[in-house]
This record gives C-alpha cells, structure tokens and sequence, in this order.
C-alpha cells in the first residue's frame, strides 16, 4: 500500500487551510504534521526552499518530492487526483479562476497587515483596502452559492481561510468591511458550513488567532478596549 501524502502545516496558516480542504474536496488520504514556525526544525529547512508552509510530501518509489506553495500544491492535486473537478474544463474560464485565486492571495496581504499593526491609523486604511476589494468581487458574484455558482471550486478553497479570519475579527470590533455585500456575505456563509473548511483548522483555532494577535498587541484588540 502506497503511504499518504503529508501535508506540513501551522495551525494559523491560511495558505495551508487551501491545501487542506482541497485535499478533503478530492477526497484524497494524507498525514498531516505541525511545525512551529518561531522554531523552525532543522529537516523542515532542508526540504523547505522559502522556509514557508505549506509543503506536500509525495512518496516516490523509496524516495519523495517536496511541492512548496500552496497554489501549485492544490494544481497539482487537481491534476492527479480524482474525486471531484475543482477547476472549470473551459481554459478561458480556467484562467480567470487562477486569476481569482491571485486576488484572494492579495486580499490574506493585507489581511496580514490588518491584524499585525499595531497603528490605528494604518488599521483604517486597510480597512477601506479590504472593503474595495471584497466590493470588487461582489460584483464577480453570481446567485451562488459558491463561487461560481452551485459547484465548489479553487476559487472557494482560497477564500474559505479569508473569511474564517473574520468569524472572530468580528467578535472583536465589526468594522463594517462586508456592509452593502449581499452575494460576498452568502458566499462567506456557504464556505463556512462547507465540511472540507470546518476540517481544515484544529478546534482551538480561535484561541490561537487570538493569542497571535495579543502577541502582536494588534491595533484590532486595542479598538475593541477602546469601545469598552
């Protein structure tokens, strides 16, 4: 018997929740392992070129391939796995899908400084980066429920780590970004009831996003003492 794939993570990744749920949405077996990125283990840089997660183990005949990055990890999976298409067949609908997928890895950028700073002023600015950008895919949207419609695709498994930040930013100081979004807030519904992104993160996720950003004395946290 052929040994699974490993999938090395953090429990906070958003890029290797991706790799996750398409892994659930092929239906494809795999081990999974956590790494601390503060402290990185010596065999992870060695097989790690960026020193980033996610990697995919792939077993070869006594051997294994490392893939790095989690856009060629889920191509790949769509390609040689089967189970369900996550990728339209049309290559010029293809093409805008990858497109797509670009733009939510733009989004987690800012995501990124959105729950970092520590600079109220630069907080709100993001705040009106993200709100843009989640209007621009608004008008993307059809009847949904996913994506492109009734299938889950790539598309939904980059968005899906997306929203999840916001299931608890939004405990914290709900700063209106999904106002006026009707399509974007029934896509972010669908994507959370979806089993493969449920399974994606451990169930102590909230707690550690919230340590995380209580490190990083977030802007985000001090707006909600502010309120208080």
């Amino acid at each position: 018997m052929t040994a699974p794939l490993t999938l090395i993570s953090h429990h906070l990744c958003p890029y290797v929740q991706r790799a996750a749920i398409t892994l659930a949405e092929k239906g494809v077996p795999y081990e999974r392992v956590y790494i601390d990125l503060a402290n990185k283990p010596d065999w992870f840089l060695k097989i790690s070129p960026l020193g980033k997660v996610p990697l995919l183990r792939i077993p070869q005949d006594g051997d294994e391939a490392i893939l790095f990055e989690s856009t060629v990890i889920c191509e790949y999976l769509e390609e040689t796995q089967p189970g369900a298409k996550l990728h339209p067949s049309d290559p010029l609908t293809r093409a805008r899908h990858r497109g797509w997928m670009e733009f939510g890895s733009a989004i987690l950028s800012d995501l990124w400084v959105y729950e970092t700073t520590q600079d109220a002023e630069v907080l709100e600015a993001k705040r009106g980066v993200l709100k843009t950008k989640f209007a621009t895919v608004e008008a993307e949207l059809g009847d949904g429920p996913y994506f492109a419609g009734a299938d889950f695709s790539l598309v939904d498994a980059v968005f899906a780590p997306i929203f999840r930040y916001f299931d608890l930013f939004d405990t914290i100081s709900d700063m209106g970004i999904f106002d006026g979004l009707p399509r974007v807030k029934v896509w972010r519904k669908a994507l959370a009831a979806r089993a493969s992104v449920k399974a994606a993160v451990t169930a102590d996720y909230p707690e550690r996003l919230m340590a995380f950003l209580s490190k990083h004395d977030a802007a985000l946290l001090r707006s909600r003492r502010a309120a208080a």
